[in-house]
């Protein structure tokens, strides 16, 4: 397999629109209930907005090599989780025991088309939505969450790769685990 990696000037990421549903057949990441998703499940619900599609692009091609899905979202933690941020450098930080919830955003789905797996997109696209969220100005967000899949391979991703934790240890034996990351400390 080609060992070339991917950089922020080769990727568009832009808001899926109707027009490119027609592709979506095409796209394969090889995870089965994911590619189902995109292709049976995503329209309706952007339909509805329970959630808002995104497509990276090649920019010199066109073609997609990433889907992925963001929606509003909350992290309520425990206690102990309250005094772990509570360690961290952050101006902020004597501002957590006083809240009960801390706003976020879900990667509900991200897709990276099969054959172009661990070139450096998924952690692209991880770090578009710290910065794009860190930067804009409509709703605070604290933190980015996602319903991982629960296999070694994403969780790596997500763990070890990008920093996330996880927010529970009651879905150990699910079909996947919910993690999270504080935006600022991708940037």
């Amino acid at each position: 397999m080609d060992a070339t990696r991917f950089s922020p000037n080769d990727i568009d990421f832009s808001p899926l629109t109707e027009c490119d549903y027609k592709a979506i057949p095409f796209f394969s990441c090889g995870e089965e209930k994911l590619d189902k998703f995109f292709l049976t499940e995503m329209p309706l619900c952007a339909k509805y907005h329970y959630l808002s599609p995104y497509k990276c692009t090649l920019i010199q091609t066109g073609e997609i090599v990433a889907l992925f899905t963001l929606a509003n979202d909350v992290v309520l933690l425990e206690y102990e989780d309250i005094i772990d941020l509570l360690n961290y450098k952050h101006e902020y930080s004597g501002i957590f025991p006083r809240q009960t919830s801390y706003p976020a955003v879900n990667i509900g789905h991200l897709a990276v088309r099969n054959d172009l797996q661990s070139k450096g997109i998924g952690s692209m696209i991880v770090n578009f939505i710290a910065a794009t969220f860190s930067n804009q100005r409509v709703s605070g967000c604290q933190f980015i969450t996602v319903d991982a899949l629960n296999n070694q391979r994403t969780l790596d991703f997500y763990q070890l790769k990008l920093g996330f934790e996880f927010l529970t240890f009651s879905d150990v034996g699910k079909e996947s685990r919910r993690m999270y990351l504080d935006i600022f400390t991708q940037l």
